[in-house]
């Protein structure tokens, strides 16, 4: 799908109208995205932390919105969802990052989660990324899903990884240089046994 800014083939929170996805807009939308990871996620992230994503890498982090009233931009609705990530140098290619994908709990599960981060992904590819990493709890299971179907494998378990001493899993994805998708996705070693899992996904 082109990355321009259109509503997707989801449906909406209550089976009406699926939610708007565009672009970050940078500042104009720091205050929506505080206030949906500040009530969705169970670790206590400063507004710092994002903003810095969403000045610096506007391109690779995507809002949702519903239509009514309240947050976002003038007439855009409650921003229901996002994905905050960045691409940096490193090891002499350039690499994705997904801070974190963030949808509200009544809109979980009908695909907006994964709408959001195929979008950021696809950005990143299209700007020459290698690959994209990631860190999401081992209870997680809905996020460890999600990133098992866009193609993401696992590669270590981090223990102890976040504030309540709970463990995290890293994934990553391989992209095919300057393409729009995902490279053939390699299964690990015993993927299908390990344990099911922070993405509020």
């Amino acid at each position: 799908f082109p990355l321009l800014e259109a509503a997707w083939g989801g449906r909406g929170g209550g089976g009406g109208m699926a939610p708007r996805v565009r672009a970050c807009r940078g500042e104009a939308d720091v205050a929506a995205v505080a206030g949906l990871i500040q009530s969705e996620l169970s670790e206590p992230y400063t507004c710092f932390i994002f903003r810095h994503f969403m000045w610096t890498w506007p391109q690779l982090c995507w809002l949702a919105f519903e239509e009514e009233d309240g947050g976002g931009a003038p007439g855009e609705g409650r921003c229901v969802g996002c994905v905050v990530a960045k691409a940096e140098p490193r090891g002499g290619a350039l690499r994705g990052y997904i801070a974190m994908v963030v949808v509200e709990a009544a809109g979980r599960g009908q695909g907006l989660g994964t709408e959001l981060a195929r979008r950021s992904i696809r950005a990143m590819a299209a700007e020459g990324c290698a690959g994209v990493a990631l860190e999401t709890e081992v209870t997680n299971v809905g996020a460890l899903a999600l990133y098992r179907n866009l193609g993401f494998v696992r590669e270590k378990r981090l223990l102890r990884y976040y504030l309540n001493n709970g463990d995290a899993f890293r994934l990553k994805l391989r992209l095919r240089p300057g393409a729009c998708e995902a490279a053939p996705r390699e299964a690990a070693a015993g993927e299908a046994a390990a344990p099911p899992g922070k993405h509020g996904a």
